[in-house]
């Protein structure tokens, strides 16, 4: 049984594919979501469409898996059962648990009302609405300073999120958006990226960290480090004693594992994940595996590997093939192997850094077509890579985003 169907628990449910073992593949979505391109749903530049796909068709192939829609409520390892929300209770054998991260807003849990995350189609969704919904009352405000407002994006968190999204807003306001309003100009938008810490991107080398700053501020995006973010609502917010008055805020700041680890009543590091031994089985449970942003797994060198889509999918295929090889031929479980394939971050138009460790970097134009590439092999379908590549095409070439929808209610205030 795979609880999840993100990248983690969907690889590890290809590499069983045709296996003599019955799967069960259960998620509270019908669909897979490709997160790391959700920024470009909220800002105009992708449909909700081109980056998730159904999970039946994905596996419509693999008679031995089923897929069960459902939201998990706990897990009784000495039953070996898995409790539904419905109150359904569903039998395993080898339970695989891939259930991803939530956002965590450290403690300020009120604030998600007024600073949507990227976590969920539904979060982008409103982001979408609430930036365009901003242009569309700064049309016809007649006070300046709510007009301002209105027009005054936050972005707080200055990792890979943070950037990509602070990078793509400015470029919505300033080329997209730039000819369609009267009475407004729409590339006089204000578009913050709050980070607390000293400098953006701090899990990358500190010369792709000063290019992805510089490369925002010619965007247009002012920054601000060494600021955290003391309160957030419907008005604003306020950094460092300052309130800066605001219509939108995007939280891109923090993330905190699924409550996997309370369903299975184990220990976990301080962001909820649970720790796994070298071959990803969860410490002192027999036949219970941790994957992807549940897991707090290590490396080589004892360090615990980021939470990156690269790392789930990897430890999905590895664990599918390995359950696989152990119920067909009864061979040892290995331990998992990362290998690093680069991290990146896309900063705009011609502008993006990729990181491959030590003294092996990329930045710049060939940074910006090799994160397109990884990007649209990574999606699980062709049509999906198809449409995608033909809107960026169209995109690169036009500055036109076809996505600018407002499908919901503007926020109240």
């Amino acid at each position: 049984m795979i609880l999840g169907a993100g990248f983690a628990g969907l690889a590890a449910a290809q590499a069983l594919a045709g296996a003599r073992v019955a799967v069960t593949l259960i998620d509270v979505n019908n669909y897979h979501l490709f997160v790391p391109l959700l920024y470009q749903v909220a800002t105009a530049a992708l449909s909700p469409a081109d980056i998730a796909e159904p999970i039946r068709h994905i596996v419509a192939a693999s008679e031995n898996i089923e897929v069960v829609l459902g939201e998990v409520s706990g897990v009784d390892p000495e039953a070996r059962e898995v409790r539904l929300a419905d109150g359904t209770a569903i039998p395993y054998d080898r339970l695989v648990v891939a259930t991803g991260s939530t956002t965590s807003y450290f403690g300020h849990d009120a604030w998600a009302d007024h600073a949507p995350s990227l976590k969920s189609i539904e979060e982008a969704r409103a982001i979408r609405t609430r930036v365009l919904q901003g242009f569309e009352l700064a049309e016809r405000a007649a006070d300046p300073a709510e007009r301002d407002r209105l027009m005054t994006i936050v972005v707080v968190g200055g990792g890979p999120t943070g950037v990509e999204m602070a990078g793509s807003l400015a470029e919505l306001a300033r080329h997209a958006l730039a000819r369609d309003f009267r009475h407004i100009d729409p590339t006089t938008a204000r578009v913050l990226l709050v980070e607390a810490g000293p400098r953006l991107l701090a899990a990358f080398p500190e010369d792709l960290a000063a290019y992805a700053r510089r490369s925002l501020e010619r965007l247009g995006v002012s920054i601000l480090t060494n600021r955290a973010v003391e309160t957030i609502d419907a008005d604003g917010v306020v950094i460092g004693g300052e309130r800066i008055p605001a219509a939108t805020v995007v939280w891109g700041a923090g993330v905190r594992a699924s409550p996997a680890a309370a369903w299975l009543r184990v220990a976990t590091d301080r962001s909820g994940r649970i720790p796994v031994e070298p071959d990803l089985s969860v410490t002192g449970l027999p036949d219970i595996y941790a994957l992807g942003d549940t897991a707090l797994c290590r490396d080589e060198r004892g360090e615990p590997l980021p939470g990156l889509a690269q790392v789930a999918q990897q430890q999905g295929t590895h664990l599918g093939q390995a359950l696989r090889a152990n119920l067909e031929q009864g061979r040892p479980m290995p331990p998992f192997r990362f290998r690093n394939r680069g991290n990146a971050a896309i900063v705009g138009r011609h502008a993006a850094v990729f990181d491959f460790g030590p003294r092996r970097h990329l930045r710049g134009s060939p940074a910006w077509l090799l994160w397109a590439a990884v990007h649209v092999v990574l999606l699980v379908d062709f049509s999906q890579r198809a449409r995608v590549s033909l809107q960026w095409l169209w995109r690169y070439v036009t500055y036109r985003r076809g996505a600018r929808l407002i499908t919901a209610p503007p926020p109240r205030r």
